[in-house]
């Protein structure tokens, strides 16, 4: 697999906070001071990454639809916390999809840099892209045993397998967002899978590789 540079976000609320991760060849790491999204978008122009994968929604749901990706996923036994509209999100009195508006941040923050990837393959340049941990874990290594319960057991094995180095990482955040930037190296290699639309926005999953015989 190519070794271009790439990374990985892993979105949560205000308390908890975004991770990311940059995958340089096989090396999985945090950078320090990124804390905010723009301390993250100068990290990834230090360390030139191509594509970011980003564990959030790039699209707010439509009122009675909601997202067809997440459907897409739902019927392949892959289950994520549905969208709402922007404007259900906003009037949610136990602020729970803070985290989604934390994600809409780091778009907007990286679009003029790392612009969204709407179509879907890649077609060359910087692209920030949608994935989501769990069903980059079903697709390595396969939905059957595969469950969110057995996250930091099965998802730090999957890198590993993966051969990507992430003895620097230290929790389960730091895992998933080297989950979503081995998503976005697959991605530049032509080798995922896009569930959705345009209007809905796409979230990528990688493609195995099949072994060779």
């Amino acid at each position: 697999m190519n070794t271009c540079t790439v990374a990985g976000i892993d979105v949560g609320g205000d308390k908890k906070g975004c991770h990311l991760v940059i995958l340089e060849g096989s090396r999985a790491f945090r950078p320090p001071d990124t804390k905010t999204p723009q301390q993250m978008l100068q990290a990834c122009l230090q360390y030139g990454v191509q594509a970011v994968g980003i564990d959030a929604p790039c699209q707010w749901g439509v009122e009675g639809t909601g997202r067809l990706a997440e459907r897409e996923l739902a019927r392949q036994r892959i289950f994520s916390f549905a969208t709402p509209t922007r404007k259900r999100a906003d009037e949610n009195p136990s602020r729970f999809y803070r985290w989604m508006f934390n994600g809409e941040q780091i778009y907007q923050v990286f679009s003029s840099v790392y612009p969204l990837l709407t179509s879907r393959d890649f077609q060359g340049g910087r692209v920030s892209l949608e994935t989501f941990p769990h069903a980059v874990t079903c697709a390595l290594r396969g939905k059957e045993g595969t469950s969110a319960k057995e996250k930091r057991r099965q998802r730090p094995k999957v890198l590993e397998d993966a051969n990507v180095d992430a003895s620097d990482l230290k929790s389960i955040d730091d895992f998933d967002a080297a989950l979503c930037a081995l998503t976005a190296r697959y991605l530049i290699e032509g080798q995922t899978h896009a569930y959705g639309d345009v209007e809905g926005g796409y979230i990528y999953v990688p493609i195995p590789i099949p072994l060779s015989t």
